[in-house]
């Protein structure tokens, strides 16, 4: 008998162990008509969009991104074609950058753009975007949330996007542009020769049209840095220089292209230099004395013209004494 008392005791206490136990646990959920199932409300969403877009503006305004990021989140998920999330998806946006998160905040603007074209934020974030692409321009350390950049770097991506989203938007020559001295910075000279030539085609009534067709020129002079390479490049680039002097003769860039082009021309005299140079050495003499004269009269200002002045009266001397034995 006494066992048996023992034994009930035993199971009271573990009954009243256990509800104490969970009933906190159900005070988290409750019936949910609509749904027809238990719901947490922890991890519900307000019953229209706009309430939830305020509940999540709210935490916003309190500073707690973490819950802002969340039903921000829970939003676009149970309305995602509701006006509201397309300004849920800026937010979010707004989060990544306030966090310095600048590559997932560019990210998250874009799908405002790609996915709600009709948001009344698309100017402001290609405003956004363009600010962004110029702080990677300018160097801005790359914090992700453990994503690859494509790029070598995420600005070359995002002026480019910036053009796609608004071809002729306000911002697009100066996208256009930038997006062309990123390339060039990193020495890829063709390609961004193409987009400073697209600059001049596309926007040719814009402020950025002067400072692209010196780019131009400056590209087509860095193709060749050096006289073994092939010479094209460099009489292209002191003809775009020359033309660019004569449409701008009191730009800014003037001063430069003018140095610009003295540099060039010294390179082309120390390329016809080597060349005479060789066909010396190869017993050409009749050619190597065409080369000499070409440096010493196409390029009399350059440090070439004297050393090639004083091979060509060795040369000659060399020569006549050559004849005198025959």
């Amino acid at each position: 008998m006494l066992n048996l008392i023992a034994m009930r005791r035993v199971i009271y206490i573990l009954l009243v162990s256990f509800f104490c136990v969970t009933s906190p646990a159900y005070a988290f959920w409750i019936w949910s008509p609509k749904t027809g199932t238990w719901v947490n409300p922890k991890h519900a969403v307000k019953s229209t969009p706009a309430e939830q877009l305020a509940f999540a503006v709210d935490y916003f305004k309190q500073d707690n991104l973490k819950e802002a990021r969340n039903e921000f989140k829970k939003l676009i998920s149970s309305y995602p074609k509701s006006a509201e999330a397309a300004e849920a998806q800026y937010y979010l946006g707004i989060i990544e950058e306030n966090t310095g998160r600048l590559y997932e905040a560019y990210l998250a603007y874009q799908k405002v753009i790609d996915k709600y074209p009709f948001s009344s934020r698309v100017n402001e974030i290609i405003d956004r975007e363009f600010k962004i692409a110029e702080q990677y321009m300018q160097g801005e350390k790359r914090k992700t949330l453990g994503l690859t950049l494509p790029v070598e770097n995420p600005a070359i991506e995002i002026f480019d996007k910036i053009i796609t989203n608004s071809t002729y938007g306000p911002r697009a020559a100066e996208a256009q542009y930038k997006l062309g001295l990123i390339l060039k910075s990193l020495a890829r000279y063709l390609e961004a020769e193409e987009e400073f030539n697209k600059v001049v085609t596309n926007y040719p009534e814009s402020d950025w049209v002067e400072a692209a067709k010196f780019q131009i020129a400056a590209c087509r002079g860095s193709i060749s840095p050096t006289p073994d390479y092939d010479q094209e490049a460099t009489r292209e680039a002191k003809e775009k220089f020359e033309d660019f002097l004569l449409s701008h003769p009191e730009a800014e860039l003037s001063r430069q292209a003018e140095k610009n082009i003295q540099e060039l021309k010294e390179r082309e005299a120390e390329s016809h230099y080597d060349t005479a140079v060789f066909y010396e050495k190869q017993k050409a003499y009749k050619a190597a004395k065409l080369y000499y004269n070409t440096v010493i009269k196409d390029y009399p200002q350059s440090l070439w013209a004297a050393k090639a002045f004083s091979k060509l009266r060795a040369l000659e001397k060399k020569t006549d004494n050559a004849d005198k034995k025959k």
